[in-house]
């Protein structure tokens, strides 16, 4: 009786638009988004956490709301997670970006692998640094603040009530710019260094024509470059972290 006195029209509204903005949340948010996780264990664990933070939820839709308001107000909370994805989304592209330079520049543009996050084919490196970025995630709970930021979300953004702010769109500018530079930069050592490759082997066939760069350059350039790579990955994964914090602070901006 009790569970059939708390199904009122805005408890049940209250509940619907709160499993909108987790699934919203859940589908994009990274490391969740993984596509090793099937639809149905995102939608069960978006429904467990509905039924867990629903509680926090104190400001109740009007009785008297529309279908048409009520299915604008379930968009309002699927693109509210999608925006929040979308700015962390940006800091792993910036990783896989730098990832896909570093393997042209050692000619493995070819070696691609299947990645499991995103169903896709990637550059066998830009996949390593992915992965390497998303288990420093884990590794540093940063995913348990996908939990905090709900729960901040529930307080200063009422259910239904989301609005496209301006700030929003001057951020995701400045940092979709930065996700080529900070990529760019990701990858400009083994970028300068096989370019200076380049010209040292240019200028042995200069002296020697005789010199085979098939048989002997590219395994050089591609040993070199491979232990630089392992010298500047835990400096990769440093940079990775700062930009991922500020990517968290900047989640402010929704609120």
């Amino acid at each position: 009786m009790e569970l059939l006195a708390y199904l009122t029209e805005g408890n049940v509204a209250n509940f619907l638009l709160l499993l909108l903005r987790f699934a919203g949340i859940i589908a994009f948010f990274p490391f969740f988004e993984n596509q090793l996780i099937t639809m149905q264990i995102k939608g069960i664990f978006a429904f467990w956490l509905t039924i867990l933070f629903i509680p926090l939820v104190e400001i109740i839709p009007p009785a008297d709301m529309t279908m048409l308001g009520f299915i604008v107000a379930g968009l309002s909370e699927i693109l509210f997670g999608f925006l929040a994805s979308f700015i962390l989304q940006i800091v792993f592209g910036m990783i896989s970006f730098g990832g896909e330079m570093i393997s042209f520049a050692m000619g493995l543009t070819i070696a691609n692998a299947f990645d499991p996050v995103t169903g896709a084919q990637k550059p066998i490196v830009g996949q390593l640094l992915s992965l390497l970025a998303l288990l420093l995630m884990l590794a540093l709970d940063y995913h348990h603040l996908f939990f905090y930021f709900v729960v901040k979300s529930i307080e200063a953004v009422p259910l239904g009530s989301f609005m496209f702010s301006q700030n929003y769109i001057q951020y995701s500018f400045l940092a979709f710019s930065n996700l080529f530079l900070v990529g760019l930069t990701l990858a400009f050592p083994i970028i300068a260094l096989i370019l200076l490759s380049d010209i040292i082997f240019g200028m042995i066939m200069k002296a020697h024509p005789q010199f085979n760069l098939l048989a002997i350059g590219f395994p050089v350039k591609i040993s070199v470059a491979f232990a630089v790579l392992i010298v500047i990955v835990p400096a990769i994964m440093v940079h990775f972290k700062r930009e991922l914090e500020a990517a968290l602070q900047a989640l402010k901006i929704l609120f």
